[in-house]
């Protein structure tokens, strides 16, 4: 089973524009009526949220932005080298 490093290992490796590309992507599909994430975080909100179909939307929607957000949080919050901590 994957450990958790291995995974943080692998999110630090990727490169930003394939992952900014897919967050985009993936975050405003489709563009026209409007974005499902943003269809799928009303429902959440009004508490609408229940068939499987919606919740699954929302995770696979809204993955790709919770991986740019993590590896932001990550480099900001890692120790510089020579820092001394």
């Amino acid at each position: 089973m994957p450990s958790l490093s291995s995974f943080l290992t692998w999110l630090d490796q990727l490169s930003w524009p394939p992952l900014l590309l897919l967050a985009l992507l993936l975050g405003l599909a489709p563009f026209v009526p409007e974005p499902h994430l943003w269809e799928k975080l009303k429902m959440l909100a009004n508490g609408t949220l229940s068939k499987p179909i919606d919740i699954f939307d929302l995770c696979m929607h809204s993955t790709p932005i919770l991986l740019v957000l993590l590896k932001l949080w990550r480099q900001f919050n890692s120790v510089a080298p020579g820092s001394g901590a």
